[in-house]
């Protein structure tokens, strides 16, 4: 537009024209801008509307659906944020604002500074004492999760658990891992799942942030940890990441596959172990039967000894009763070791499913969840029929309640 004093222009031309002016300026096109949101409104586009005020001044903001879709927490009026955008025109108006592409509470470090002041006063309170962790069951049946049904933490848990013992079962209790709500949902899931017949609960997600990891630093999500009555394991992020309900657990993991390995006992292992022993119990017995058998070698070859016959029958007596004592102890020992394998055996017997399915019952799945009570089915529900040689498809036509 030409500056000459004469030329009339409409109101939208001059509006354009201050837009692109606006437009060119590089500061004003990367912008990161701090202060306190107010006069917040969501409108049912999706669009955020507020303005961004500090103590001497305050400018109007818009944050589209597309940008505003990223958020990890909830704005409100009042949060102090720094966001990431650009200054321009609004033409209709005439009215100038900060166009929003991304937004965080004010700085990683005040978060950090919130975490370090709620873990010292949970440590004082007693929160993270070794004294109230509990150890890990050795022989779990049944996992407790609480996580996101969709991520890769549930299917991670789940392979790893079925790869160390098939028969070990997997009870999942959904819940929100992030953003507004999740730590009540996580505290849901805890409480859900202390009223269930489960071993061990591991409570977990992916990595992330410290924002995105927050959920599990609230206190109401750490005090449900601690008054769990069944062991948990926290498994919150990667091997590096620490959240508030990792000191709270009774066990923390440094990855949700390791939280699986602690819970779940590898029954290849067990087997191993169980014939190492009885392996180094047989070769101590021969090693110990072979040392009095040279013995008794270098004492006949001893000219002194040679006709000393009732020495040397006493000698030959006494090894004789070592070795019959010894022989019995290995005996007694490898008879005691193959009781205990018999023992696991038998145990490990009882806890495959397929013994059950021999004597003619079946392993009911709705939607793939283990059909446990009437309640859990419903007419016309999909029902898969496991047996000893396959599945059975099947519709619920009917439920009736025993009596």
């Amino acid at each position: 537009m030409p500056a000459s004093d004469a030329m009339t222009v409409t109101v939208t031309q001059l509006n354009e024209y201050v837009k692109s002016l606006l437009g060119v300026d590089p500061l004003l096109r990367g912008l990161s801008l701090r202060g306190e949101i107010s006069n917040f409104k969501r409108h049912s586009s999706g669009h955020l509307y507020f303005s961004l005020k500090d103590a001497q001044s305050v400018i109007r903001c818009v944050m589209f659906r597309q940008n505003a879709f990223s958020l990890h927490f909830a704005p409100r009026d009042g949060m102090q944020v720094v966001l990431r955008g650009y200054v321009s025109v609004y033409t209709r108006d005439g009215q100038y604002q900060f166009y929003c592409e991304g937004m965080q509470a004010d700085g990683v470090g005040a978060l950090y500074q919130q975490f370090e002041r709620n873990k010292a006063r949970f440590a004082e309170e007693g929160l993270f004492d070794e004294a109230h962790k509990r150890p890990l069951p050795q022989f779990a049946r049944c996992i407790g999760v609480v996580t996101s049904p969709t991520g890769a933490v549930i299917r991670d848990i789940i392979r790893v658990s079925h790869r160390r013992n098939p028969s070990v079962d997997i009870l999942l209790c959904p819940c929100q891992v992030q953003g507004v709500g999740a730590a009540e949902s996580i505290c849901r899931g805890i409480r859900a799942l202390n009223t269930q017949d489960v071993d061990v609960i591991i409570v977990g997600r992916g990595g992330g942030s410290l924002e995105d990891l927050w959920a599990f630093n609230e206190e109401s999500v750490v005090r449900a940890v601690y008054a769990s009555r069944i062991p948990i394991i926290s498994a919150v992020g990667h091997e590096t990441d620490f959240a508030l309900s990792d000191f709270a657990a009774d066990v923390r993991a440094s990855t949700p596959s390791n939280a699986a390995e602690l819970a779940v006992l590898d029954v290849r292992d067990a087997m191993q172990h169980v014939d190492d022993l009885s392996s180094a119990l047989r070769t101590a017995a021969l090693h110990e039967v072979a040392i009095k058998e040279r013995q008794l070698a270098a004492l006949r070859e001893r000219a002194a000894l040679r006709n000393a016959h009732v020495l040397f029958d006493r000698q030959l007596a006494a090894v004789n009763e070592k070795r019959r004592q010894l022989d019995q102890c290995a005996l007694d020992a490898i008879n005691s070791r193959n009781a205990e394998v018999v023992h696991l055996m038998a145990r490990l017997r009882t806890l495959n499913p397929e013994q059950v399915l021999q004597r003619g019952y079946a392993i009911a799945r709705i939607a793939g969840k283990t059909v446990a009570r009437i309640a859990q089915a419903h007419e016309g529900d999909a029902l898969m029929l496991r047996v000893l040689d396959g599945r059975i498809h099947a519709t619920v036509t009917k439920t009736e309640e025993l009596q």
